[in-house]
């Protein structure tokens, strides 16, 4: 009788074991989502490794084991997750903001001036701008109108290559003002992938040609990821006034945050490089270092 009562008590134990064992299980299970569909995703994982936290390992942490629900769960409710300060999933980049009027300067630290170039790349006039830049170690943006820079792609790639910006200047260098949607969009597209193909990465400054801009340009230039940018100062050079009266305008007006406007392409740029080569080396004399826009001043 001993022997049968013992043999019973054991079978209620064993069971009882196995039952606890199975809840455990499938909490353990649930808990790391991982079913059928969710074996191999490793992306929370991968995500923690590199944030150093996961989400449980900084809250209470679920139980294992225990009764079921009274109902089930999405297993998606048990998933770890990266841990977000707030407890919020990451999210993307900001969206670039919809201007009312373009940037005309770039504030930053110190005495910085910002050199841009727009019109080109021109085969002639832009590899002498560049080797300017180069011999003073110098770092410029060049607004290029993508009709020039689907030609020279290679100058692209040398800007590129020795640190320079590239900016979208439109792919005709139209009036945009008196262009479709549809139209300015076009040019504004076109001249971004020549841009991304040879450049390597796609613009994040746009100028409008002849400083001409309205909502639509502001709007569809956010659309691309665009921030606006126009000028300080103006060496209207494209009317070839001639190199002293270049070389004085840039002087006159270096300042702090300014930004210079000045052409490597769109008719004889012979002043122009003429005459930055004559002001670069006043403006690093004086004090100045000339820097790239950057989004995060703005």
């Amino acid at each position: 009788m001993k022997k049968d009562q013992l043999l019973t008590r054991r079978r209620v134990l064993l069971a009882g074991a196995a039952a606890l064992g199975a809840a455990g299980t499938a909490g353990t299970v649930a808990l790391l989502g991982m079913d059928v569909e969710d074996a191999g995703d490793v992306n929370a994982g991968d995500d923690a490794r590199h944030t150093g936290a996961f989400a449980g390992a900084h809250g209470s942490r679920a139980p294992l084991g225990g009764a079921p629900a009274s109902r089930p769960l999405d297993p998606s409710a048990y998933r770890l997750r990266p841990f977000a300060g707030d407890g919020t999933a990451p999210v993307g980049p900001p969206r670039t903001p919809v201007r009312h009027a373009p940037l005309l300067s770039m504030p930053g630290h110190g005495r910085g001036m910002v050199l841009t170039f727009d019109d080109g790349p021109h085969p002639r006039y832009t590899p002498q701008i560049l080797d300017t830049l180069r011999e003073y170690d110098v770092r410029a943006t060049f607004f290029v109108c993508g009709e020039m820079a689907v030609e020279y792609t290679y100058l692209l790639a040398r800007m590129a290559d020795e640190g320079h910006l590239v900016g979208n200047h439109t792919w005709s260098h139209p009036l945009l003002t008196r262009m479709s949607r549809a139209g300015i969009r076009s040019e504004m597209t076109r001249t971004s992938k020549v841009i991304r193909n040879a450049y390597g990465e796609r613009p994040l400054w746009f100028r409008a040609p002849y400083g001409a801009w309205n909502r639509t340009t502001f709007r569809l230039g956010s659309d691309l990821g665009m921030e606006p940018l126009a000028w300080t100062v103006d060496t209207r050079d494209w009317t070839t006034p001639g190199t002293d009266v270049i070389v004085d305008r840039v002087e006159e007006g270096a300042a702090a945050g300014v930004v210079v406007l000045s052409h490597d392409a769109g008719g004889n740029r012979s002043q122009s490089v003429r005459a930055l080569r004559r002001y670069l080396p006043w403006l690093l004399d004086s004090g100045y270092h000339l820097m790239l826009p950057r989004r995060e001043f703005v």
